[in-house]
């Protein structure tokens, strides 16, 4: 008796093994089933998971050498003599990730009864489609950084007499007095006065930007530079009902994004409502009451909400989008993958409503 409960047992492995292989499971996500037999296949229908990209901005202040001359010699009282990083947001983009929702999980008959040859999921065991090859979601674009002009060298634009300076003090007075020559050729150029006027209108162009460019590089000695990089960090977050004010992220001008229980970032909330708005499916619903064949292909019909991110002073964004959650599932009828007939079912791999369903008589 024994050695024939051991030699049942190796038996159902090997088959379900094989109707592991002929449902075209990946392993890992197989691998994930809670609930896998000889006739049936295990999956989840999924939830939408919110993800905020959020663009940062960190600027860093460096002083200038020259800096404590400049209420001196440029009557420039708002000059930094100490170095600063700021951050800011400077937007925001949202984009939707389908993870298992553990409360719609279902085993799909597979047998000779009826006509599921394939079942597809994706890593995590969310249902993508039957009988029919998967869309693949689309995957969001990454920030990529413009890339940033070559920093400007103000001793690229320093006379001989500048650099020869032998203090500081000495610097700062011919370099005051180099911006206020480059101005006052530039005058002389808008008005037409100057010793040597360029033949055309391009000409013209050319020399004022170059004037401006030598002024800009003197002026960073007094003023300082402010170096900016923008960066993408992701907030996640899965809804489940209406709220009116949830806490989203904490975000510091000085830090950056921060902790959430961390004080020291200015609250970013999070308002969610439901529209009650669904798409209808008509035809190829189960009816619970009359459909006695059920072979356990469920469908989401998402719900549309809106979602609100803000602070107490700013507004960074509205979103309407479809979410699962905040919809209905529904069973679809077993006549349409019976000995009769075979549908083919692909689903959307973000909300699992559907996108494509064909039938037609099997032969």
């Amino acid at each position: 008796m024994k050695k024939y409960m051991k030699y049942r047992n190796v038996m159902k492995g090997l088959m379900a093994a094989v109707a592991v292989t002929l449902l075209g499971v990946p392993q890992n996500a197989a691998a994930q089933d809670d609930v896998r037999t000889v006739d049936g296949a295990s999956y989840y229908l999924p939830k939408t998971e919110l993800r905020f990209s959020l663009l940062v901005e960190k600027a860093t202040f460096t002083p200038g050498d020259l800096a404590p001359y400049a209420s001196r010699y440029l009557r420039r009282d708002d000059v930094s003599m100490e170095p600063s990083t700021q951050y800011r947001i400077v937007g925001m983009q949202l984009s939707q990730k389908a993870v298992p929702d553990t409360t719609k999980f279902f085993t799909a008959k597979i047998d000779g009864k009826h006509s599921v040859r394939t079942l597809s999921r994706d890593e995590n065991g969310v249902l993508l489609a039957v009988n029919a090859e998967p869309r693949e979601a689309k995957a969001r674009k990454p920030f990529v950084a413009a890339p940033k002009p070559a920093p400007v060298n103000p001793r690229d634009y320093m006379t001989q007499e500048i650099l020869s300076a032998a203090n500081k003090v000495k610097m700062a007075e011919l370099c005051v007095q180099e911006i206020y020559d480059i101005r006052e050729n530039k005058s002389l150029l808008n008005k037409g006065q100057a010793d040597f006027m360029p033949k055309d209108g391009e000409q013209l162009r050319l020399m004022i930007d170059n004037l401006n460019a030598q002024e800009n590089a003197l002026l960073q000695l007094f003023e300082g530079t402010t170096d900016r990089d923008t960066t993408e960090v992701e907030v996640a977050f899965v809804p489940t009902r209406e709220v009116e004010k949830q806490l989203l992220f904490r975000f510091s001008k000085y830090f950056g994004l921060t902790d959430a229980d961390d004080l020291s970032g200015k609250p970013y909330y999070i308002k969610v409502e439901d529209l009650h708005s669904s798409p209808t499916l008509n035809g190829s619903l189960a009816d619970p009451k009359k459909d006695k064949d059920n072979i356990g292909i469920c469908v989401n019909l998402p719900g549309k909400i809106r979602a609100t991110v803000f602070s107490a002073d700013r507004a960074l964004g509205a979103f309407e989008l479809y979410a699962p959650q905040f919809g209905t599932t529904e069973s679809l009828s077993g006549e349409m993958f019976s000995k009769k007939f075979t549908s083919h079912l692909v689903l959307n791999p973000v909300t699992g409503s559907i996108e494509s369903l064909e039938t037609e008589p099997l032969k």
